[in-house]
């Protein structure tokens, strides 16, 4: 297909300004420059796919370029100007691809090596001023095994885009590596995003969801965790990563706990990280961040930027007596979320102490998420389809002392793999804590998890 890039046109011809969608001016907050914070080179999203079959480098490489024709937010950049800021599309460019031989040498599984890989190219700096914000990486094992890595900059993709870059680039490399190109609707752009964001800035639905926020986060601030050594303003970040999979036993028992109480997987982990949060801080009302894919509307599911959203979930623990009595209100308090889900701008307009703890030099906020898998591509090309196999690179056990960052703070991210288990990762700043400080977290977690979901009218006073 074929996207215009020169500016839209207001009906006397004139060029109209490309306006920031309320996450990209919530990004500009945490701008510390092309280094670091959220438009720094290693503020990225870095994703592998391991791949069984022969893989045609060329029609691959004009696949890569389809995918950022389609998806023009691949090759915008963000600019800054006293007005707020706005958007700039450019002309499409070629995707730099990589192509790397893996031997294998000292006889690792080459499941580890596929993962080695992986770690090593999130490690990687990606500039934000180069474009297009999609880079490419075959690391081959021999002619039918290789690992596929996808790296974007986080200004222009979340985890919900990469899954829809991966679909399409699946699509395209078929229909390229048959002689053609791939047969695909229009589909909406990052740019009409924040026009429709523009446009219902004061609706009446947003009206009154943030009369809800303002009720909801009355007097609150975000839960801080008290960091090991206190944050310095001349040092960079320096993020690293903690990795860990939990037992099939537990993961079993709090995937059937969730369905018996008839909570998502995320409210049980919600309730237990709440808890967390209570006895690692002392304060009993805790709040969190979690992030939404921020698609408000249908039309924008098979879209690419930077929808995600930061979602503030409340749980106050105060008059709770057992972990049931905290999953109740983990339930409550996610439910209206989901059903009030604003611009998280909006709401911190409203509540603007809700952020102080992210000028607190002793405070680092964690946010808590669970990954979403909006298309799993586990058997594309496989028995009577044409071309290789693609599997999410997905059950990641390998930690790393340096790998991708975020703008502030810490993020744990938690993930049910197609086979049952409980992943997760905790990506946190070695200037500010220990790598021994994130696992007795993630150990606390677990054993938390582990009551929870097996007795959940223990009292609280005895954890």
């Amino acid at each position: 297909m074929s996207i215009t890039t020169a500016a839209p046109q207001t009906d006397d011809g004139t060029a109209r300004r490309i306006p920031l969608s309320y996450n990209q001016q919530f990004l500009r907050a945490f701008d510390k420059g092309e280094t670091d914070g959220a438009f720094g080179h290693r503020h990225t999203l870095v994703c592998g796919w391991r791949v069984t079959g022969a893989v045609d480098t060329d029609a691959l490489r004009r696949a890569l370029d389809d995918v950022v024709e389609r998806h023009e937010v691949l090759r915008t950049a963000v600019v800054g100007d006293d007005e707020g800021g706005h958007q700039v599309v450019h002309p499409p460019a070629p995707v730099a691809l990589e192509v790397t031989d893996l031997p294998d040498a000292d006889g690792t599984p080459r499941d580890v090596r596929a993962e080695e890989f992986l770690n090593d190219l999130d490690a990687a700096p990606y500039p934000v001023r180069e474009l297009p914000h999609l880079r490419a990486f075959l690391g081959r094992f021999d002619a039918t095994d290789a690992v596929l890595v996808l790296a974007t900059h986080h200004t222009s993709t979340d985890a919900w885009s990469l899954q829809v870059l991966m679909r399409d680039l699946v699509a395209a490399y078929r229909a390229r590596a048959a002689g053609g190109t791939a047969e695909r609707g229009e589909v909406a752009q990052y740019r009409e995003f924040a026009r429709y964001q523009q446009e219902n800035a004061d609706s009446s639905r947003i009206d009154r969801a943030r009369a809800y926020w303002r009720e909801r986060l009355a007097g609150a601030e975000i839960t801080g965790i008290t960091s090991d050594r206190p944050a310095q303003a001349d040092l960079p970040s320096a993020y690293g990563v903690h990795r860990f999979v939990f037992d099939a036993e537990l993961s079993k028992k709090v995937v059937e706990f969730a369905r018996a109480e008839r909570c998502t997987p995320f409210m049980v982990l919600a309730a237990a990280y709440s808890v967390l949060l209570r006895r690692r801080t002392g304060t009993t009302d805790v709040v969190f961040p979690t992030f939404s894919s921020g698609r408000y509307e249908e039309r924008f599911a098979d879209s690419v930027g930077p929808f995600f959203n930061f979602v503030p979930i409340r749980i106050d623990t105060g008059d709770c007596t057992t972990l049931a009595d905290v999953l109740d209100r983990s339930r409550a308090a996610c439910v209206g979320a989901y059903r009030n889900e604003i611009p998280f701008a909006r709401i911190a307009e409203d509540s603007p102490a809700l952020l102080a703890p992210f000028a607190d030099g002793f405070l680092a906020v964690v946010a808590f998420e669970v990954l979403q898998s909006a298309f799993p591509l586990d058997g594309e090309g496989g028995e009577g389809t044409s071309g290789p196999r693609f599997t999410e690179i997905r059950r990641r056990t390998l930690s790393q002392r340096v790998s991708s960052a975020i703008p502030d703070g810490g993020l744990w991210a938690m993930d049910v793999l197609p086979g049952g288990e409980l992943a997760g990762s905790l990506k946190f700043d070695h200037n500010r804590f220990d790598e021994r400080t994130a696992r007795e977290l993630v150990e606390q977690f677990r054993h938390l998890l582990t009551v929870l979901s097996g007795a959940p009218r223990t009292p609280l006073a005895k954890l």
